[in-house]
């Protein structure tokens, strides 16, 4: 039997309806048509169809995702238990997809893929960074940390604390502040600092926690740049938007020839640089602060040829529908003038982080790119986020990072 339910009633439209009913948990503040007692920002609610019961979620008016659902089951009971229950689910599915030493720096927790909205769980070693923008996940991170301890605890896994990296501006629109720091647990000390070694695909990275990109460090790209690494013996690279010097780092362990690695950015090349000396491989490569645009639009004007392995690892060039055509020009730039630079036979390796870019219209800007450049591309693989960062197919916003890698001939 049905328990008695005591959460306020939530009644959406028909559009609503079949969006839920396809398996999507965001509810529109347009979407709701009333609701029988107005409910706390932040607090659990009911929503109907009608007399149907489409599941239960965070309430927050202050966002234009009013209602994110956690559940579809009437008989859930929201205690500590089911969030423990809920945490272990998700620690245990990476436990399985990311095996061995991959498990030690990995994704445990991925927001909406793992009915958990609005909340991101990273792993380096000993270390949790942690980024909440969802208000009724932030009314019970307490319970969700201590979740975390146990059921890493219960692993054998060593935690020694956990990095709160909620300097984003998403939060604002939830109505929350902004701020980075320790977690405080009263019965655990706080680890001595927030820069921990990290060791991804066989090479070592300084991670700084409290102000590193994200939470420290994108894990999405680690068997990407396992990829990369596969085939770079032999060749000389150009790492486009560096940032630390992963993708480069990774060509230089698997042999390439020489790497040269560039972003706009002087902090992420130092930064890079002493990763490429922390790993014994500063002598294969050398570093370069520049606009990655300008850089390209030179030598292809220079008519270089000292590259025959182009890595071009932008930034999210949009973060949302109203920007993707200008977002798609400066795609089909990058990579036009990569293609320009290759020789007959040379390979490319090239992605897109955001989601508004589908792979669909990504596909026309290489298709493009590569008519204009009058080269044709022979694929090698496609692929996608490393499974720490799990995608689900009814819900389209969990699918973002396309990565190809060719042969151009």
């Amino acid at each position: 039997m049905k328990q008695q339910r005591q959460y306020p009633k939530v009644y959406i439209s028909p559009k609503a309806k079949r969006s839920v009913q396809s398996g999507h948990p965001w509810i529109y503040g347009e979407e709701i048509i009333n609701i029988d007692r107005e409910p706390n920002n932040g607090e659990l609610v009911d929503v109907f169809a009608k007399n149907s019961f489409m599941g239960t979620g965070f309430y927050n008016s202050n966002s234009k995702i009013t209602v994110r659902l956690i559940s579809r089951n009437a008989n859930d009971i929201f205690d500590e238990r089911f969030w423990h229950r809920r945490v272990e689910y998700a620690v245990r599915y990476r436990k399985t997809v990311m095996p061995g030493d991959d498990f030690k720096c990995c994704r445990l927790i991925h927001g909406e893929a793992d009915q958990m909205p609005g909340l991101t769980v990273d792993r380096y070693e000993s270390i949790l960074s942690v980024q909440i923008t969802c208000l009724g996940m932030e009314l019970i991170k307490d319970t969700i940390y201590r979740a975390l301890l146990d059921v890493l605890t219960e692993m054998g896994e060593s935690i020694t604390g956990i990095f709160e990296r909620n300097d984003i501006n998403l939060r604002k629109k939830e109505g929350l502040e902004e701020y980075k720091g320790w977690y405080h647990f009263d019965d655990k000390p706080l680890p001595e600092s927030p820069i921990i070694e990290i060791c991804e695909n066989g090479i070592r990275y300084l991670v700084d926690v409290e102000n590193g990109q994200k939470t420290g460090f994108f894990l999405d790209q680690k068997y990407n740049r396992a990829a990369v690494a596969k085939i770079a013996k032999g060749k000389r690279v150009l790492d486009c938007f560096t940032h630390t010097g992963s993708f480069g780092l990774n060509a230089a362990m698997g042999g390439a020839e020489h790497v040269t690695c560039v972003d706009v950015s002087q902090s992420a090349i130092e930064m890079a640089k002493e990763n490429a000396i922390r790993n014994g491989l500063d002598g294969k490569m050398d570093f370069i602060c520049e606009d990655v645009f300008d850089l390209l639009t030179r030598l292809v004007e220079e008519k270089c040829n000292d590259y025959n392995f182009i890595i071009l690892d932008p930034p999210a060039f949009t973060k949302s529908r109203n920007t993707v055509k200008s977002a798609a020009r400066g795609y089909k730039e990058i990579n036009l003038k990569a293609m320009k630079l290759l020789p007959r036979g040379g390979y490319l390796a090239t992605c897109s982080c955001s989601h508004f870019m589908t792979d669909e219209l990504f596909k026309e800007v290489l298709v493009s790119a590569a008519k204009d450049a009058n080269v044709s591309l022979r694929q090698i693989e496609y692929r996608q986020q490393a499974p720490d960062h799990p995608i689900l197919w009814n819900v389209p916003e969990t699918d973002y990072l396309k990565f190809y890698i060719f042969q151009v001939v």
